[in-house]
């Protein structure tokens, strides 16, 4: 067995950037900024779950 077959598969996603937007279908963009709405939510989550961490670190050494 190798060990590649026991790391979990990531989804492909339905939008990547850069992408030709040329050949697609209004649904389809449609789709693609939802995708992307969803992905920007999810990044400012972590954000500013970082940035509290870090302003938690910097109150605890005084930076």
């Amino acid at each position: 067995m190798d060990w590649d077959d026991l790391a979990p598969k990531k989804a492909k996603s339905i939008a990547s950037i850069g992408d030709s937007l040329a050949t697609l279908s209004v649904a389809e963009l449609e789709a693609r900024i939802t995708a992307f709405e969803e992905e920007i939510a999810r990044i400012k989550v972590e954000l500013e779950a970082k940035r509290r961490h870090e302003a938690a670190a910097n109150a605890l050494f005084k930076k």
